[in-house]
């Protein structure tokens, strides 16, 4: 794992839309966990600021209590900048004001953080979690990336470029990573089909449960219910679909039910800025059945780890359920291994806060 030129004591700024370990960041909550496996890996000091009642072993972690902010993708495009009275996100940030540190790294999506970049005296970076959304984060986003571009970082170019091809050359592409020794390989799977993910509108279970009834395989649902209303009128439309619910599970339990299914099938009705559950399917051998569209249309070969059809093409993924069987599942782990291991992350994430360092000594 690559060093910096000097050990930092680094804080990094979780989500405001939910406590860590409640399932409401999405895949913000592990990208932060394995983004803190990684610091320390490369010996630097790291602190976690998070809304209270977060939980995160093994690492220095500060606790704000407030009320939450409201999640991006609920809201329209054209809404106005939201801070509720109390709100947890402006405490957040007034404790990573009060605290000494040497770079910062933010992985909220909204407005305050990248507002506030430019009036820090040391540098205040950025992982972006999810492509265009709101028109007022695209604005702030815009300015940041115009003076210091080398200080936001995402996961997929496909995500990038929802920002325009601009900033999309700008900005640096990270991907992700995966401490693979949590996840145990498969070679025999169950003939039962995974989904994970939130429960909401944007992640398209509807499509995966057609998948079900098309193909006749039981499905595996995890994840957070996001969204109650919606996944009631998921249960009406679906009454197989409570019987399927496995809930939302710790990353040893998820592994487990994951890495026995014949598939993961991945439904997006929107631009995922990475997949990171195409990640863990992988690292347990479990080929992927996914929409051509975001994040997962990068990290999935055809025919080599899973299979790919057009959005919304949802025949076109029972028609991929049965192809299945022609995807060696060892090699599906061998590539997890070399793309999504924390030491390839890692060296990643080294030469994107080396690029930040150098940079903030040539200001200095």
């Amino acid at each position: 794992m690559p060093h910096l030129a000097s050990p930092l004591h680094i804080v990094c700024v979780s989500t405001p839309v939910g406590a860590l370990g409640s399932g409401l960041g999405g895949g913000v909550e592990l990208t932060l966990a394995n983004l803190v496996s990684v610091l320390q890996q490369q010996g630097q000091r790291v602190t976690v600021v998070a809304p209270a009642g977060s939980v995160l072993p093994g690492v220095e972690l500060i606790q704000v209590a407030g009320v939450l902010q409201p999640i991006a993708q609920n809201q329209d495009r054209h809404a106005p900048i939201t801070l509720p009275v109390g709100n947890v996100l402006s405490r957040m940030w007034q404790v990573v004001q009060a605290q000494p540190w040497d770079l910062a790294i933010n992985l909220a999506y909204d407005w305050l953080p990248l507002y506030l970049t430019p009036f820090f005296d040391r540098p205040v970076l950025h992982l972006i979690s999810m492509g265009s959304l709101l028109d007022y984060l695209d604005e702030v986003l815009a300015q940041v990336c115009a003076t210091a571009p080398q200080r936001v970082a995402m996961h997929s170019r496909a995500q990038a470029m929802t920002f325009g091809e601009t900033i999309a050359q700008q900005v640096t592409i990270l991907g992700n990573g995966l401490d693979l020794r949590q996840y145990e390989f498969c070679p025999d799977p169950q003939p039962v089909l995974g989904w994970v993910g939130r429960i909401a509108p944007e992640k398209g279970l509807p499509d995966a449960l057609a998948v079900a009834r098309q193909t006749g395989y039981p499905l595996r649902i995890m994840g957070k219910i996001a969204d109650p209303d919606y996944w009631q009128d998921i249960c009406r439309q679906f009454p197989e679909a409570p019987h399927y619910y496995q809930g939302f599970l710790s990353t040893h339990e998820l592994q487990k039910r994951l890495g026995s299914c014949l598939a993961l099938l991945v439904t997006p009705h929107w631009v995922e800025a990475f997949g990171n559950v195409v990640m863990e399917a992988l690292a347990c051998g479990v080929p992927v059945l996914s929409y051509a569209l975001g994040g997962p249309a990068e990290l999935v070969r055809a025919g080599e780890t899973g299979w790919l059809v057009p959005p919304g093409d949802v025949a076109g993924l029972a028609a991929a359920v049965a192809q299945v069987g022609q995807i060696d599942r060892r090699r599906c782990r061998q590539v997890a291994e070399q793309e999504f291991s924390l030491t390839a992350w890692g060296e990643r994430v080294a030469t994107w806060l080396r690029r930040n360092q150098s940079a903030a000594a040539g200001d200095a």
